[in-house]
């Protein structure tokens, strides 16, 4: 009986989540089959779930479109979004490793530097004047380095490593594993939940950055989707984006 009700219970709270998931979808398919639909049938309120008039001639409009810039604007992006990404996660996953380690001397002062600069920011102006200094200015790089350490998924990480059971460790240390050998193949395999975690984190950040972008790079060549949008929002008529 017991079994019978927890079945039901079971059952019943799927179908709930099936309903609750379709509800979340219905938009993004309801959008997706609008821009994949006749003219007249979007007009006339006829699409729902499926495309209706299979029509891809808006995207080849706004993929080969050279003035509208949105082909250069996507490539960026993506570039942005898996070089950073990728940069971010490995700097996060060592940097993490290092002051999970107990016998790394004054970690806990590293630590607290990386606290600090996440509570007190240092503001605009000041990190415009570093990354002009360094070269970022205009450079793919300001997308990827400035960033590449959250002190949030810092933490996150190094308490996902510091709950690695240490006799792991020692049992490397006696069969001869350097630090490395230890990092790449103890640390690396057993994290790929917490490395699957902030590199979401991660990417989910740097597609949506817009900020700067904005702020940092003028050359039209060099800026993200989101900011090739945005210009074309502010001129409907089609201009290319100009300089900020």
């Amino acid at each position: 009986m017991r079994k019978q009700k927890f079945d039901l219970f079971e059952a019943v709270n799927n179908t709930l989540l099936i309903v609750l998931a379709l509800i979340c979808v219905y938009p993004f398919l309801n959008i997706l089959s609008v821009s994949l639909s006749d003219g007249l049938a979007v007009i006339t309120g006829k699409v729902y779930f499926w495309p209706v008039g299979f029509n891809i001639e808006t995207y080849k409009y706004v993929l080969g479109n050279s003035r509208l810039g949105i082909s250069l604007g996507l490539f960026n992006s993506i570039f942005y979004t898996v070089s950073g990404t990728l940069v971010a996660v490995l700097l996060t996953f060592v940097t993490a490793y290092g002051l999970s380690r107990k016998r790394l001397k004054g970690r806990y002062f590293i630590m607290l530097l990386f606290l600090f600069s996440w509570i007190f920011e240092a503001g605009l102006i000041p990190s415009y004047l570093v990354n002009n200094a360094l070269g970022l200015v205009n450079s793919r790089w300001v997308m990827i380095l400035p960033g590449a350490i959250s002190t949030f998924l810092l933490i996150i990480a190094r308490s996902f490593l510091d709950a690695i059971p240490g006799e792991l460790e020692e049992s490397a240390f006696i069969d001869g594993a350097n630090e490395l050998q230890l990092l790449t193949r103890v640390f690396f395999p057993l994290s790929t939940p917490v490395l699957a975690t902030i590199g979401v984190f991660y990417a989910v950040h740097i597609w949506n950055a817009f900020m700067v972008p904005l702020i940092y790079l003028q050359d039209q060549s060099l800026q993200p989707l989101q900011l090739i949008l945005y210009r074309l929002i502010i001129k409907p008529d089609g201009e290319p984006p100009s300089r900020i």
